[in-house]
């Protein structure tokens, strides 16, 4: 095949996606010496299209992993991107604790949908919940092994054909595929799918948090008030300059304490070929 562009493309709610996936990307064009496109498709209206790909293409595709997952608000958007024979490089990132099976899932996903991934891998970011946990990364060194995993994947590139094997990744088939669930100590289940941020006195009603949030569910004229669900990206929390926006919910924060305390490790890099 040849290969005319390398494209970015993620979905990215505080940042750590996007810079992984396009220090991927930004590296995979300039040893090949390929023009670089980028499609960010985190807030509504970019989920509204795709770009139009092709066999000349490579993308290096970014997802963060929720719950050991996807993100399943995604996966409607996610499964009508047509690859329509493009290369793809599945990358997500997740937040210290596993990846699990966010990217034998989002393998599939491009596979299925016409995309040939032939390198794959998954990264560590800033959890969305926390400030603490797995604080500042993608830092230097991740980044390092951003730069070479594209200099691997970069490589493969001149011998890519239809006849190239999918990347395989670890993971469990899509029929035993679960979602990460929460416990508390006694082992009952911890629901926070409807918890909802808050807002405290120290808000200026600027309107960052609703035109930064990626479900459009801050209305922008009361930000106190929400219009649509909230999928705990953290997007509104950290994004703001006032640190108005918060979470007081009992079990939302008994989570966020457990994941604190029991993944202070330094999670690892893994990349597949």
């Amino acid at each position: 095949m040849q290969v005319k562009r390398i494209w970015a493309m993620y979905w990215s709610a505080t940042g750590t996606t996007k810079k992984i996936v396009g220090t991927i990307a930004e590296k995979m064009a300039e040893i090949l010496g390929l023009t670089l496109m980028e499609y960010d498709f985190t807030l509504p209206d970019a989920r509204e299209s795709a770009p139009d790909f092709g066999p000349d293409d490579v993308v290096v595709f970014g997802t963060p992993t929720y719950a050991g997952r996807v993100p399943n608000v995604l996966l409607p958007y996610v499964k009508s991107v047509k690859g329509n024979g493009a290369a793809a490089v599945p990358v997500v990132t997740f937040g210290n604790r596993a990846f699990d099976d966010s990217l034998i899932e989002l393998r599939d996903l491009l596979s299925g949908n016409g995309f040939r991934p032939f390198a794959a891998a998954a990264f560590v970011g800033e959890h969305a919940f926390s400030k603490v946990l797995s604080a500042n990364r993608p830092d230097t060194d991740d980044l390092a092994l951003a730069v070479q995993f594209a200099e691997q994947a970069a490589a493969r590139v001149p011998a890519l054909s239809v006849d190239t094997p999918i990347v395989s990744v670890p993971g469990r088939s899509e029929e035993e595929r679960r979602y990460y669930q929460p416990r508390d100590r006694a082992g009952n289940p911890i629901d926070i799918r409807k918890v909802k941020p808050k807002t405290d006195s120290t808000c200026v009603d600027c309107g960052l948090c609703a035109r930064v949030c990626p479900m459009g569910s801050i209305n922008p004229l009361n930000v106190r008030e929400f219009v649509g669900i909230c999928i705990k990206c953290g997007a509104c929390v950290k994004d703001c300059p006032f640190g108005s926006k918060y979470y007081d919910d009992p079990g939302y924060l008994y989570h966020k304490q457990e994941l604190e305390e029991e993944y202070q490790r330094r999670a690892t890099v893994s990349q597949f070929f």
